[in-house]
């Protein structure tokens, strides 16, 4: 599980390329512009994030389901081949989706240049187009569509994981150190982006600009923030790593102040 944590984290890193660079300049500046092709590469980092994380949470649903479930095929499905597969499989995904989704709007000529968020999106940026657009937006649905099916295999994973949980003990306490902090995360993030999407598509009140303003950068700052903290106090063996870590950095710094007085 360990190294598909990493790769969340590798993904929240590269999230933060996408978002935090702009808008930090923008708070330091009065004047709120962005080139087109700037623009661009941010919707591309930006989605290419989202769609990875939410694959990246299903990989784990799926280890998990084999952890609990089956634990003597664990290894034996659990290949260092399969662990290179499933950790590789988000980033190409997301990439060729995304790359699809960004072919598809640069294709369209714009009549307009002002977006009313706190960064790029692809459907702020397609809203502005002087032609039809169904095709974006078909190809939007397919995208919902094939990630709802994501969402409903992590659906199963945990329906078996809980029904394994109730018959053993030993698995219930497994379930809350290494599946709670999963589901957590996996409700956060997931609420956050469906409330941004349906708000982007259907949304018309004005009022509701400041929630959608959070929501919108909700999955982008918090995730990366709280990950560390949530999977870090609920596993064992990463808690006593960090705590073993800080203790040699103190016993580091002490004996330099004593051999310094």
């Amino acid at each position: 599980m360990y190294i598909f944590l990493c790769n969340l984290c590798v993904n929240g890193i590269y999230g933060a390329t996408g978002f935090y660079p702009k808008i930090l300049l923008d708070l330091l500046s009065d004047s709120h512009i962005i080139s087109y092709n700037a623009c661009v590469t941010q919707i591309f980092v930006v989605y290419s994030f989202i769609l990875c994380e939410l694959a990246n949470l299903t990989v784990m649903a799926y280890d998990r389901y084999v952890a609990i479930c089956n634990p003597l095929q664990y290894h034996p499905i659990m290949t260092p081949g399969n662990v290179g597969k499933l950790l590789l499989v988000p980033w190409l995904l997301s990439f060729v989706e995304i790359l699809i989704v960004v072919l598809l709007m640069v294709r369209l000529p714009l009549c307009g240049s002002k977006i009313n968020k706190l960064y790029c999106t692809n459907w702020d940026v397609v809203k502005l187009s002087c032609v039809d657009t169904s095709v974006n937006n078909l190809y939007g649905y397919v995208l919902v569509i094939s990630h709802f099916i994501q969402a409903l295999l992590i659906v199963i994973s945990y329906f078996h994981i809980i029904r394994t949980c109730v018959r053993s003990k030993a698995e219930q306490s497994k379930f809350m150190e290494t599946c709670l902090p999963h589901l957590i995360t996996l409700s956060s993030f997931s609420l956050s982006v469906v409330f941004d999407v349906l708000y982007a598509r259907y949304g018309s009140s004005s009022s509701l600009q400041g929630l959608h303003n959070f929501f919108s950068i909700e999955y982008l700052i918090i995730p990366p923030l709280l990950n560390p903290l949530i999977y870090g106090i609920k596993l064992k063996q990463i808690r006593f790593s960090v705590w073993r870590l800080l203790s040699r950095k103190v016993r580091n710094i002490s004996r330099l102040y004593w051999t310094a007085l």
